[in-house]
């Protein structure tokens, strides 16, 4: 078995997940490692310790390989939210975002905005179907404008926005911050493109909560000023009767002592995307993506979603004109999914079955195409 067969073999959650983009079930590899490193940290040996405090770097090392960054870029975070945090607080000027992003983005903006004291601000956009597009950000632009906040994959339709599109139109001189919770170790990209990138491994990592992490370039750590900087940002031992500058690399963007428990689960998750190959899991996504799109269309199931497989990433948002019969009927199938106002959102893994697939295809025959198409 390859690799990748390998890891396919590791999705072992019951037929009928597809809440992916809400909730990724731990992977049988981190549950693992959950029990090994409880077990070290109950020894109380110090050598025990500094295995476990070794995930850190481990986690940091293989983000930073898929990132294709430098390892002193990366920072281990206590979520996505956290490493938004701190780019936001520390910046100045105006800093473009769409009205219809992620509250990880929007409402993060807006209380860095607040507290200020008018040195940043949001420069909100209303974009199309909320796409953050190239034109979309242009329109925006002026010489206020230093940054663009975006998240990589829409969470509501699924949507890929064009990294290096956006790059090239907001320049080299303006930072690109990126969420990446919904597109990373699953999405192959030119990630580099970002001057600040986040993730977290709670989604498509397998990884549990507490996995945060976050990149920071040279460039970002120019402009942004570490100001959420605590004692782990010093870049070096406890300050005990002395008050050091941040460090000059990226872990100035860090306040305390990391949780090694959750960099241990991180740093699995990582690893296990990493030796499966990105490329690989995106292709396995995108088949069961093309899947529910067929049946979505079979059933005369309206979709908001991008079919375009460059512009898309695991995210099927199903838009019947009566979305409550359908969550129902998925529930009711044991089919987990997430329905939040008009939409029913689905969400595969590259270990979806077809025992899965074949369950959502049969809920939605059971109540009858009646429900979905307007008369």
């Amino acid at each position: 078995m390859s690799a990748f067969d390998d890891f396919l073999a590791t999705f072992d959650a019951e037929p009928g997940y597809l809440n992916w983009a809400a909730n990724g079930p731990l992977s049988p590899s981190v549950r693992a490692e959950v029990f090994a490193d409880a077990d070290l940290l109950g020894s109380g040996r110090p050598s025990s310790l500094a295995l476990v405090v070794d995930r850190v770097a481990q986690a940091k090392q293989t983000a930073a390989e898929l990132l294709g960054a430098d390892e002193a870029e990366l920072t281990v975070q206590p979520s996505a939210t956290y490493g938004l945090m701190h780019a936001f607080y520390g910046s100045t000027g105006a800093v473009i975002a769409s009205r219809a992003e992620f509250p990880s983005i929007a409402l993060t903006l807006e209380r860095a905005a607040q507290a200020s004291q008018d040195r940043l601000s949001a420069r909100w956009i209303s974009p199309e179907d909320g796409h953050v597009t190239p034109d979309a950000v242009a329109e925006a632009l002026d010489d206020d404008v230093t940054a663009l906040a975006v998240s990589h994959v829409d969470f509501r339709t699924g949507y890929r926005a064009d990294l290096a599109a956006l790059r090239e139109v907001i320049g080299q001189d303006r930072l690109l911050i990126v969420d990446a919770v919904q597109s990373f170790g699953i999405v192959e990209d030119d990630y580099a493109v970002a001057d600040v990138l986040v993730g977290h491994g709670y989604k498509w990592l397998r990884s549990g909560r507490g996995t945060g992490f976050a990149r920071f370039s040279p460039a970002a750590r120019e402009r942004i000023a570490p100001v959420l900087s605590g004692f782990g940002g010093v870049g070096g031992p406890l300050p005990v009767d002395e008050l050091p500058p941040p460090a000059s690399d990226a872990s100035a963007y860090t306040v305390g002592a990391p949780d090694h428990l959750a960099a241990a689960r991180l740093a699995v998750g990582l690893g296990d995307v990493r030796d499966a190959g990105v490329g690989n899991i995106e292709e396995a996504v995108a088949g069961h993506v093309d899947a529910i799109l067929e049946i979505a269309d079979r059933h005369g199931i309206p979709v908001r979603s991008p079919r375009e497989r460059a512009r898309r990433a695991g995210i099927v948002t199903l838009a019947p004109e009566h979305p409550a019969p359908l969550s129902a009927a998925l529930t009711n199938a044991g089919v987990v999914a997430t329905t939040r106002g008009d939409a029913v959102r689905v969400s595969p893994h590259a270990g979806t079955t077809a025992d899965t697939l074949r369950m959502l295809d049969e809920a939605i025959a059971g109540i009858g195409e009646e429900k979905f198409i307007s008369g």
